[in-house]
């Protein structure tokens, strides 16, 4: 029989899978006796079950949650539902990945009016015991039933104007009873019912919430961003209450036993007095610094200093612990690895290893490959920043730099960025239903919340610039406007800058430039390339690119779009000659004007690789894509090109098809019009005689797109090696080159035994070879495919992540056939794709020699080639 219930000293943190990273974690803090709250953990494999069931606890859970509970009332001596001593919990949402402040919390579950009330008289604190009960009404009824949060906000900002006070400190027992009354009517007129006495009631409710939870919109997301999925499902911590927010000498925090925004060896969080864990994260009051908690309460500051020492060597990584002190004694509540920005990642992964604590291989697994991504960003233009003025400063919570326009609602910057503009999210406060908004803006600032608020944490996590707590800042949500101490006013749709390294605002749009990549960066990245055995090249069409690449680390080049280099201005219109042609005579003619220009393109990015391979691809899009549209751009064309407007207009309509991306493209118009294989053969072989004559020794790799049958590759490789050929014998050199194709047809991976007859490497355009295998067009697929997120049927865009299950069976099947034919051919991946770890990690499994993606994204596929080696040495 299936056990889904377990208590605190019943497991372990390799039970993570079962009890969820936050179960699992309070049970390994509980083995090695750190002072943690009594209880116990619902498994994720009963969160499954209530799916599967329908939305539905079944029985014989609900059974052992009560058993459960009633050890839990026998080992703490207090009983839910007692007026003396009552047992009250914490409901909280644990799944096996962190995901903060992704799902749903329930604090004070037990309280009730009888409850309260002798509660209140036990413990001669009134207004400790009401403050904790409008908090549960309020949680209760936002996570449980789903109303909304402000309409409680508004009814305790209405009691604090009325009563003269700003903080929620300073009401009084009797105000907290007349807040929690207000609550509890304001409760009724939502639900229709009174509030809920009973606390089994609570609970069971409560626990259902945050099986719920899980698939709640903000949580959807976030997993689709991190690449967490659905079948791992929550588990849910219920745990016994200890109390932040009884006396000044309680009070809850947020710590790091490192710099998450740094890496910097230093103990780091912040803490409230008088306060429950819920306002530190979500901002309502500004916490004071960790480090102030040494004078304030020495001992308690020494105790938890230790503590988080003890868990960091445990972990053997960067701690994010939880804690509260209830009348002078401390409690932790929580431990998880820390999230952490891009530089921090690196310098502790650095740090550790030159400490003892890991080796470089464990360390190479510490750091998110996409993370990197954080280190490749924009920051400020120096000279830009030092002719403007800021005008505020808040709290440095996630570095970088961000200029935008401003919009003050998730969903207004989401409309904003599908519109092509860069947008700031200013908000009061985050919240997790932001999530959306949070991802697409450019930077996000906040006026309220610390370091560890849920802005500050998620932005960090996301790679975003954040400025937090920028209490100067006055912001009225319904008009939209953003008002500075000095008057300034900000309306949506103006640019601001922010600068999370320094928590600076500036009221203006800055310029900004090329990160510079150096320290922990290289040394990190020389151990990920010691251990890795894939190698790892960039998608590259001119030597700009070519030189981002070199600067990023890679070793060649996957991918070099020839069509790219058709559409600069300077040769446009002799390719559009070549197009519209009637004859052979006159499109040799206008590839005679291309020929010497894309030659010196080829020398250019030869030169800059260094010997280092360039797999060049053939003209791929189809004809019409370089042609104009509409009357008014086809008149002035027609003019120079001496046509009559009807003809050129007729020649156009004539090239224009129902399904392009399956039609007259790649390897087909080298069949149909020989002679532009022929001209780019030249440009790529004289390119390389003319840069080998100056003592380099480049071996090109001619790539013919889009093949699906032996015969196409046979054709078109004639006439590759025979110009090729013909060239070099002319020339008098030694010069070397091969021939392959881009597997990115189904049937072709199907027969890659047969095409590896002619073809000498194979590269997998997975970007086509994903279209075709779904028969999705994906200029298209973005229109449905959020329905198909929605409704669980796909939980990744296919296109951003390969598709292993179905995708990944076709270069399987074609890497083992092609393998059959041709024991050495050479075999890579120039899809986007190449730069997903994920997707990495595959191709490094099925044996590719390479992968080859943008050159941004190229420290992030060394960093996953490494990882995925190191992951099968662990296997």
């Amino acid at each position: 029989m299936t056990k889904y219930v377990y208590a605190f000293n019943e497991g372990n943190k390799d039970m993570k899978n079962l009890l969820g990273g936050k179960g699992a974690n309070l049970a390994e803090m509980t083995a090695i006796g750190l002072p943690v709250p009594r209880g116990f953990t619902i498994t994720t494999e009963a969160c499954n079950k209530y799916y599967e069931d329908e939305k539905v606890i079944s029985s014989d859970i609900e059974k052992e949650i009560f058993d459960q509970l009633a050890k839990l009332e026998e080992t703490t001596g207090k009983r839910m539902g007692d007026t003396n001593n009552p047992l009250l919990v914490s409901v909280r949402s644990g799944a096996r990945a962190s995901m903060p402040g992704m799902m749903d919390t329930v604090l004070n579950l037990g309280l009730n009016d009888q409850v309260a009330e002798g509660f209140a008289k036990a413990t001669n604190n009134p207004r400790f015991i009401y403050d904790s009960y409008r908090r549960f009404i309020q949680m209760f009824a936002d996570v449980v039933k789903g109303y909304p949060k402000s309409s409680f906000d508004r009814l305790l900002d209405e009691i604090k104007v009325e009563k003269g006070v700003s903080l929620d400190t300073e009401l009084t027992a009797e105000d907290m009873y007349e807040v929690t009354m207000k609550f509890k009517d304001a409760y009724k007129e939502l639900s229709g019912t009174d509030f809920p006495q009973d606390p089994k009631e609570q609970l069971i409710e409560s626990v259902t919430a945050v099986f719920r939870s899980w698939n709640n919109e903000r949580a959807i997301i976030y997993r689709r961003m991190h690449d967490i999925p659905s079948s791992w499902g929550t588990a849910v911590n219920i745990q016994e209450m200890v109390y932040g927010n009884s006396g000044d000498d309680c009070g809850t925090g947020v710590a790091f036993t490192r710099n998450p925004a740094t890496g910097e060896n230093e103990l780091y969080g912040e803490y409230l007095i008088n306060a429950q864990g819920e306002d530190v994260v979500a901002g309502i009051r500004t916490p004071e610094p960790i480090s102030t908690l040494k004078d304030k309460m020495p001992e308690i500051y020494e105790e938890f200093t230790k503590y988080a020492k003890i868990l960091e060597n445990h972990y053997k990584d960067m701690q994010d612990m939880e804690f509260t002190i209830e009348n002078g004694k401390l409690f932790m509540l929580q431990t998880r690895n820390g999230k952490r920005t891009a530089p921090a990642a690196l310098k502790i992964a650095v740090d550790l290893v030159k400490e003892g604590m890991i080796s470089k291989e464990e360390a190479v697994l510490k750091v998110d490959p996409n993370q990197l991504d954080q280190l490749l960003h924009p920051d400020f233009d120096k000279d830009a920043l030092s002719k403007a003025k800021s005008i505020a400063k808040g709290l440095a919570a996630s570095p970088g730099a961000a200029t935008g326009k401003i919009y003050f609602t998730a969903e207004d910057v989401s409309e904003a960025v599908a519109r092509g503009e860069d947008a700031l999210l200013v908000r009061l406060e985050t919240s997790p239903e932001d999530i959306q908004g949070m991802n697409d803006a450019k930077g996000i600032l906040t006026l309220r919340g610390g370091m560890t608020s849920h802005a500050a944490v998620v932005a960090r996590g996301m790679g975003r610039c954040c400025v937090s707590g920028c209490e100067t800042l006055t912001l009225n949500e319904e008009e939209k406007v953003l008002t500075t101490k000095d008057g300034l006013v900000f309306r949506e749709g103006d640019y601001l800058s922010l600068d999370g390294s320094t928590g600076l605002v500036y009221g203006e749009k800055i310029e900004t430039v090329e990160p510079e990549i150096s320290g922990e960066f290289e040394e990190f990245m020389s151990w990920a390339d010691n251990i890795r055995t894939m190698k790892v090249r960039a998608n590259a069409d001119n030597e700009r690119d070519a030189n981002h690449a070199i600067k990023f680390g890679a070793e060649g080049i996957g991918l070099c779009r020839t069509e790219h280099m058709f559409f600069d201005e300077d040769r446009i219109f002799a390719v559009r000659q070549m197009i519209v042609a009637d004859s052979i005579e006159k499109r040799e003619e206008a590839l005679a004007k291309i020929l010497p220009m894309q030659r010196n393109d080829f020398e250019q990015i030869f030169r800059v690789m260094n010997d280092m391979p360039v797999t060049v691809r053939y003209l791929d899009p189809p004809l019409h894509e370089f042609l104009p549209h509409t009357d008014d751009e086809i008149k002035p064309l027609a003019e120079s090109l001496g046509m009559t407007f009807q003809a050129l207009k007729d020649r156009i309509e004539s090239l224009k098809e129902f399904n392009p991306m399956m039609g007259h493209r790649g390897c087909r118009l080298a069949v149909t019009y020989p002679e532009i294989a022929v001209m780019q053969t030249r440009a790529i072989i004289e390119a390389a005689i003319n840069v080998n004559k100056e003592g380099m020794n480049v071996v090109p790799e001619i790539m013919i797109p889009l093949i699906t049958e032996l015969k196409e590759l046979e054709y078109i490789k004639k006439l590759v090696v025979q110009t090729a050929d013909e060239i070099i014998k002319e020339s008098n050199v030694d010069l070397k080159y091969s021939v392959g194709t881009m597997i990115e047809i189904p049937r072709a991976a199907l027969l890659s035994d047969e095409i590896a007859k002619e073809a000498e490497f194979f590269s997998f355009g997975t970007n086509d070879l994903t279209q075709m295998a779904y028969g999705f067009s994906r200029d298209d697929a973005s229109k449905f495919l959020d329905h198909y997120y929605d409704k669980n049927i796909f939980e990744n865009d296919p296109f951003a992540k390969l598709d292993q299950n179905g995708v990944g069976k076709l270069v399987e099947i074609s890497v083992k056939k092609g393998k059959e034919t041709r024991p050495d051919i050479k075999l890579g991946i120039c899809g986007e794709h190449g730069g997903e770890p994920s997707s990495v990690e595959f191709c490094h499994r099925v044996g590719l020699d390479y992968v080859s993606c943008s050159p941004f994204r190229v420290p992030i596929a060394r960093l996953a080639a490494a990882q995925a080696k190191v992951k099968e040495q662990l296997r």
